[in-house]
């Protein structure tokens, strides 16, 4: 490989790096600043060690809640989502159970407040990956984010897009 080709190869994979990393810096705060109390008796949010933004989401999401969230760090975060169906390809950082409810991801409350108010017979809602922008996030959001439906054996479905 000559020097130019390996360059070329650092160069890419640095700005890749950061382009991932930048996701998670800033305080993931942006737009989601709402007042909505979620009325919930028992909220756990299961995670792996060292994430910074699923920290900055436990904030956000604590300030949402009546409850007090239990922050639950685990090594075994792909048996916790397993345990809750929910698939690969709709998987993100952290998993939060809010009473009869699971949630996948940086989700909005607002997007939990519609579960809530909805009260649909499904397991749960997923905010598939890290977008930037959502609560816990850096950057800001420049797409329609699609919230998926979990059920017990079914396929999973867009439930609302935020």
């Amino acid at each position: 490989m000559t020097l130019s080709s390996r360059l070329a190869l650092l160069a890419a994979g640095t700005t890749a790096l950061g382009i991932s990393v930048a996701g998670c810096l800033g305080d993931g705060t942006g737009d989601w600043e709402q007042d909505q109390t979620l009325p919930v008796a028992s909220a756990t949010q299961y995670q792996g060690p060292s994430c910074d933004c699923c920290d900055v989401y436990a904030d956000y999401l604590q300030d949402h809640l009546e409850s007090e969230l239990d922050v639950t760090v685990t090594d075994e975060l792909d048996a916790v989502k397993q345990e809750h169906g929910i698939e690969r390809d709709l998987r993100s950082c952290h998993t939060v159970v809010l009473d009869e409810y699971v949630v996948e991801g940086h989700m909005p409350v607002e997007g939990i407040e519609t579960l809530f108010d909805d009260e649909p017979a499904i397991n749960g809602i997923a905010l598939p990956g890290m977008p930037a922008g959502s609560p816990g996030m850096g950057g800001e959001k420049t797409e329609t984010w699609t919230v998926y439906g979990l059920e017990d054996g079914s396929d999973p479905s867009v439930y609302t897009d935020i």
